[in-house]
């Protein structure tokens, strides 16, 4: 039973530091269908601290996910497109208890209980926790109109699996563009 309690809770957080956080804002007076055309900010991009490598690796599942949303990479676009990065460390603490066993009786209340019956496990790993973001600005009023957030666990990894982790991350994020509730 401890076993399969332990195995089920360590399937849940490498889950969860795996997985994709996604927020996404915009302006809602904004008629997301009148863009059709993009193209990348590149003094917005440059300003990201991240490997040029990455940098690349993020354009082209942006672009790719675009694309495959109708919208066409352009010289003269409607829509520019910014990313900016972030990161930081993060630990996390796990404490499994694993009980047996009752306490010595009423009198000597919820502590003596845990002290005296209970199997603890703690694990602790650290991770580095990225931040993803992607502006789109109009071209023409040169305004923020939609930006998407994405937040999780990045791991050292072979350049195959941080490719396919990008493209996650792109995916999940521009899985919320166009907004679905405008004002209309």
């Amino acid at each position: 039973m401890k076993n399969y309690l332990f195995l089920f809770l360590s399937l849940a957080f490498l889950t969860s530091c795996y997985s994709v956080k996604v927020l996404a804002d915009y302006d809602e007076n904004v008629d997301f269908k009148k863009y059709k055309t993009f193209a990348f900010y590149k003094p917005g991009i440059d300003k990201s601290s991240i490997s040029d490598l990455d940098k690349k690796r993020i354009l082209r599942a942006i672009s790719t996910e675009l694309k495959a949303k109708g919208l066409t990479k352009s010289e003269n676009p409607d829509m520019l497109v910014s990313i900016f990065t972030k990161s930081r460390e993060k630990v996390n603490v796990n404490q499994n208890n694993f009980g047996y066993g009752f306490g010595y009786g009423f009198g000597w209340g919820w502590n003596s209980w845990m002290m005296n019956g209970m199997n603890t496990n703690m694990s602790i790993s650290q991770y580095s926790e990225g931040t993803l973001f992607i502006d789109f600005i109009d071209r023409e009023k040169k305004e923020l109109i939609w930006q998407g957030i994405g937040t999780g666990a990045l791991r050292m990894q072979s350049r195959e699996k941080k490719e396919l982790r990008i493209k996650e991350f792109v995916k999940e994020i521009l899985a919320k563009y166009p907004p679905t509730t405008q004002k209309k």
